[in-house]
């Protein structure tokens, strides 16, 4: 997959722009202010019909303009040729692919798969569990599709079950009993069996990038595993009760990285967070291009200043190995260091939002 026209009206500061990227790397670089951000934002939202940057896609619309238009023709693997297409008003936000404009978000991250690597993408391994149950879903819903059914499955057992818990209504509280440990035994396994395949993976990416070896991911299921989830709710019902709310399952899921048996967080230091972080991000790529027939389009905004020269260009070579359309901000030309070696790029500047070939 690879996005070969693009076309940008009115986010932010771009007011537009009609671009053919390179099916392999493209750099982007530009001044603070200049416009890169909002450059892989408008692929974002193309691909998700929302913002990495801000909680509404209003705030993303050009000032004084009432929307903003995303569209692109994609090239899939197949060789087939599909459009897509977002646009969004203070109002609403229609998705399309092709002539159909009536499709949900996930349609549209099944035909667009994004994957970021932002400035605040690092608050994956020292933030809250909610970011690391997004980065294993992310995952596993790109490679197995029928996975999306059981999460939501999961997701209106447990809002029934506590608007039952809320209300004191006990009278139905074993069939949602059942239907909640049904579906959130699978997504659990769906998870433990994700960061099985993905843990081999970041141990041989922290390898070939830092000292850092003996890597393990643990799963933490969000329940008593000692116990079926089943017996678990059941026996959580008095607890589940008196606050009103249910306490175990995948919802509280998460997962541990350990580093010599160590949690990884609180034992490398910030440079070394840094690259573990960058090192599941693509390793969740690597799998996927292994796994999946679509390639997924991957963002790298910033964050080589997050990186030393050394690292920077071993970040360049691996990305130019991936057969993935990478889109890669920097401030200055000279960061992205010797390219005379690499194949199927190409290059933007970006000035007061106006996006040019380089």
């Amino acid at each position: 997959m690879s996005l070969e026209k693009l076309n940008i009206y009115r986010v932010r500061n771009i007011k537009q722009a009609t671009l053919s990227p390179s099916p392999g790397l493209n750099f982007i670089y530009g001044k603070n202010g200049s416009g890169k951000s909002a450059f892989l934002e408008a692929i974002f939202i193309l691909g998700r019909a929302r913002s990495y940057r801000s909680p509404s896609l209003k705030s993303v619309i050009q000032i004084q303009q009432p929307d903003l238009i995303v569209s692109a023709q994609s090239r899939q693997n197949n060789n087939s040729v599909i459009s897509l297409g977002v646009q969004a008003s203070s109002n609403e936000t229609i998705r399309r692919i092709d002539q159909d404009s009536n499709i949900s978000r996930s349609d549209l991250a099944y035909a667009l798969p994004i994957q970021l690597l932002a400035p605040k993408s690092f608050q994956l391994l020292d933030a809250g569990p909610q970011f690391r149950r997004e980065f294993m879903d992310w995952g596993i819903f790109n490679m197995h599709p029928e996975f999306i059914d059981h999460w939501r499955g999961f997701k209106r057992a447990l809002a029934q079950r506590n608007s039952l818990l809320k209300l004191k209504k006990l009278q139905q509280i074993d069939v949602w009993n059942q239907e909640l440990a049904q579906y959130g035994t699978i997504v659990g396994e769906y998870r433990k069996n994700y960061l099985e395949q993905l843990e081999p993976l970041v141990n041989g990416f922290t390898s070939e990038f830092s000292e850092i070896d003996f890597l393990e991911i643990k799963i933490v299921s969000g329940w008593d595993i000692t116990q079926s989830y089943l017996k678990c709710l059941e026996a959580d019902l008095d607890k589940d009760l008196r606050y009103g709310f249910t306490h175990s399952g995948p919802h509280r899921g998460d997962f541990i990285l350990l580093c010599q048996n160590r949690i990884a967080k609180d034992y490398v230091s910030r440079g070394q967070l840094k690259l573990l972080v960058l090192a599941l991000k693509l390793s969740q790529v690597t799998l996927l291009n292994t796994s999946v027939v679509e390639n997924v389009c991957v963002l790298i905004d910033d964050i080589t200043a997050e990186l030393d020269s050394v690292n920077r260009q071993k970040l360049i070579f691996f990305l130019s190995q991936l057969n993935n359309q990478i889109f890669m901000t920097t401030n200055e030309l000279i960061e992205f260091g010797d390219l005379s070696s690499m194949k199927k790029y190409k290059m933007f500047h970006v000035e007061h939002g106006d996006i040019k070939s380089a």
